[in-house]
């Protein structure tokens, strides 16, 4: 599978790639998706609650409380996978990385090009004023982060209830329909409107590398049940 895998990417010229939180994981970042037991211990409410934007709203200290300790993984450092990426755009094999994690940690291994569908941490603005914010700034709050102004500082990440960056799903959806090779590693292909851009990928050359199953399994055109990182790591470039 992986020689395969390597003769493609040989050959291709313009591969984007789609990848999930299991990207992440491999670096430490926990999937808070999973079920660990912990958020019912320590939160009254279930992740994808705290996470929409009623609750932001609604209940703006509650939701601080979980993203600083859950969402913001500063140590964490890029794996292979995020490596091989960069190293494959560098050479002019790798159009694009689209992501719908908000880690940045592909631009930390180098990546240029990356379409962060679902935000950063690393931006953070004011909501009245718009005065942006590092990321060091809302770990180092207590409370609720408040600007200069005297406004709340509200992260640049997606939250439920809220609609995707149109600018940044048409870039991602350009690049998907020019690519010539498809790489979709570590999601599971669930979370929408952000899977649904690989219906517009028009190649022959879809490869899903991932190590549980999708509902774009049958379509792929080569299968890696394995993590993302041991793959894009055997991959020379």
């Amino acid at each position: 599978m992986v020689r395969t895998l390597q003769g493609w990417v040989n050959e291709s010229r313009s591969i984007v790639f789609f990848g999930g939180a299991g990207v992440s994981t491999e670096s430490g970042i926990p999937d808070f998706r999973s079920v660990d037991g912990l958020y019912n211990q320590k939160y009254d409410y279930p992740p994808e609650e705290i996470l929409s934007r009623s609750f932001f709203d609604a209940r703006p200290e509650e939701f601080y409380r979980f993203y600083r300790d859950k969402m913001l993984c500063l140590d964490a450092k890029p794996n292979p996978a995020h490596e091989k990426l960069a190293q494959m755009e560098k050479i002019g094999k790798l159009r694009s990385v689209v992501t719908q994690n908000i880690d940045g940690l592909h631009q930390r291994a180098g990546s240029e090009r990356v379409w962060e569908l679902h935000g950063s941490v690393h931006r953070n603005r004011c909501m009245r004023c718009g005065k942006a914010y590092p990321v060091e700034y809302i770990r180092d709050s207590q409370g609720v982060p408040r600007c200069s102004c005297g406004g709340t500082v509200k992260p640049e990440v997606v939250l439920y209830e809220e609609s995707l960056d149109g600018r940044v799903m048409e870039g991602a959806l350009q690049d998907i329909q020019n690519a010539d090779m498809l790489i979709i590693g570590g999601t599971s292909l669930a979370v929408y409107p952000a899977a649904s851009l690989v219906r517009y990928y028009r190649g022959h050359r879809l490869v899903l590398i991932n190590k549980s199953p999708t509902p774009y399994d049958s379509h792929a055109d080569l299968m890696i049940p394995y993590p993302i990182g041991q793959v894009l790591g055997q991959i020379r470039v």
